[in-house]
């Protein structure tokens, strides 16, 4: 990071502060220890950031943002540390219109799980949950083939659950099918 950067950064955040009513200019207004108290922070990493002196942390900055009313993704860009590239949306996928070969087939709730972002140390907990709420295959395809035309609430219910998991996966909208 050059002092270019760091310049361009605090400048861009102390108009964010003056926008927000901290008084940062003058030298009893007190802004630098309110936002500091209102971010949770040290007042020193404020104050080291104002004066061009070092460029807050990571917690710090997330922090700040959300005391300034910004994304975090907006702080991160323009401090310098991550690119809009590097923080596009993974899960574009999402959005295609047709779903890929891939989903020609069920979906486990891992790729669900992953699909919904999910995160990695959640996943088991995310199927366990699930799965309570999804009839057991071998079940499911008997009970459709002999159920009455006429399902009462809780069999419609169940049937939307497991029809939202799937469509979430292939990434259609329940209510457009």
């Amino acid at each position: 990071m050059t002092s270019q950067d760091l310049d361009a950064f605090a400048t861009w955040v102390e108009d964010l502060m003056r926008e927000r009513g901290y008084d940062i200019d003058s030298p009893r207004g007190g802004g630098k220890s309110r936002i500091a108290d209102e971010a949770g922070v040290h007042r020193a990493a404020v104050t080291r950031l104002l004066q061009r002196q070092s460029m807050p942390d990571l917690e710090t900055t997330r922090r700040l943002a959300r005391v300034l009313g910004v994304p975090v993704r907006d702080m991160l860009i323009r401090s310098g540390r991550l690119t809009a590239e590097e923080l596009a949306d993974s899960h574009e996928y999402l959005t295609s219109p047709a779903p890929s070969a891939e989903f020609a087939r069920r979906p486990t709730l891992e790729e669900v799980a992953d699909l919904l972002g999910v995160p990695a140390d959640r996943r088991e907990m995310f199927v366990r949950v699930v799965e309570q709420f999804l009839p057991a295959e071998a079940e499911a395809r008997p009970a459709a083939a002999t159920a009455p035309v006429t399902a009462g609430p809780a069999q419609a219910h169940e049937g939307a659950r497991a029809s939202v998991v799937t469509k979430a996966a292939t990434g259609t909208s329940p209510a457009t099918n």
